[in-house]
């Protein structure tokens, strides 16, 4: 008959060994022994001073066996493993297009650069505020809170921008309905040639863009089939076309405006970290330079309570670090060596 034996050893349930062996109970009962010069081998704990060597150097080996092997079942072959190291990466089965038919949603894509003379003013494109965008995308792998908050400012901007549009064109598009239940079934102006444009952006941003700009080229042939059909005149077509656009440039100029400072070799290893007590004095500089730039970012941004709908940040915080970056200073007043840092050299 099986007799339930007590362990000679210490045990733990959170213990990574199957019979729960305490490695770091162990090592406090036995801290004299590993830590003289010459241990006394003929004290009656030398046997578990070997146990205890024995057994870390077995969870080692099963460590280092299961990192190579990439934590695959033990049915699963090493060469059948190791083909997880050189599986490609996905990429699109086609080339990702957009249909545009309107110059006026073709110009808010393209934006415009400033011409020779100096006649026109540049306008940041959609493609323009992608590419910052990404930009912003990569920097919040560095933990960086204000690429975090640009992420997250434009995309509740580009919410606030699509809602506008949708309730406008609903209510154009009610107008052309209530039409047809007259019996004037009015068509929706289209292109007799639209412009198919590659897309392939980088980063999830750049399709929210994308998306932003075929609402508003729709829009634009909604307000159009109105003032052609006698449903609008061209004037309150103009104001309704002109204050649509205009908001969306003014979204698409502040990422710009950011990617500008923080991708400079003075702020591009900018982190959470910089604002930590103790950091040292390029952290304090550059926590001095971008918080008299900006302003200080929202503290919600800085903990992580908010966060951007994509991110590229994979760090996770122990209860004691949340906790500090609740407390820690987001100005650079009290941060040393503060007045040293020359915020004009940035502009």
């Amino acid at each position: 008959m099986a007799t339930n034996q007590t362990p000679t050893f210490p045990t733990s349930l959170t213990s990574p060994i199957p019979d729960g062996y305490d490695i770091e109970a162990e090592e406090a009962a036995l801290k004299d022994l590993l830590e003289a010069e010459n241990p006394n081998t003929m004290d009656p704990r030398w046997p578990r001073v070997v146990e205890l060597e024995t057994r870390k150097a077995q969870l080692q080996r099963s460590r280092s066996e299961y990192q190579q092997r990439l934590g695959a079942d033990k049915l699963v072959s090493s060469r059948e493993a190791d083909g997880m190291r050189y599986i490609g990466a996905l990429e699109d089965e086609d080339q990702d297009t957009m249909t545009i038919h309107t110059r006026e949603a073709y110009r808010l894509f393209m934006g415009r650069s400033r011409d020779a003379e100096g006649q026109y003013s540049p306008i940041v494109g959609g493609r323009r505020v992608a590419s910052a965008l990404r930009s912003a995308w990569a920097l919040s792998g560095n933990d960086n809170p204000y690429a975090d908050w640009v992420l997250i400012a434009f995309m509740d901007s580009m919410d606030a921008a699509k809602a506008k549009l949708e309730g406008a064109m609903a209510e154009h598009e009610q107008a052309l309905k209530d039409l047809r239940q007259r019996g004037l079934n009015y068509s929706l102006l289209r292109s007799r040639e639209p412009k198919d444009v590659d897309l392939g952006f980088r980063s999830p941003y750049g399709y929210a863009v994308a998306e932003l700009v075929v609402q508003y080229d729709f829009f634009v042939r909604l307000i159009k089939t109105l003032i052609r059909k006698d449903r609008m005149s061209d004037e309150e077509g103009r104001v309704a076309m002109r204050q649509r656009v205009r908001e969306i440039r003014s979204m698409f100029e502040e990422p710009s405006k950011y990617e500008r400072f923080l991708m400079r070799d003075e702020l591009r290893q900018l982190s959470r970290a910089d604002f930590l007590p103790g950091a040292g004095g390029e952290s304090q500089k550059r926590v001095a330079a971008v918080v008299g730039l900006f302003g200080e970012v929202p503290r919600e941004v800085f903990t992580g309570q908010v966060q951007p709908k994509h991110s590229r940040r994979r760090v996770k915080l122990s209860e004691q670090e949340l906790r500090l970056l609740q407390e820690v200073a987001l100005s650079p007043v009290a941060v040393a060596g503060a007045s040293d840092v020359d915020e004009g050299a940035l502009l």
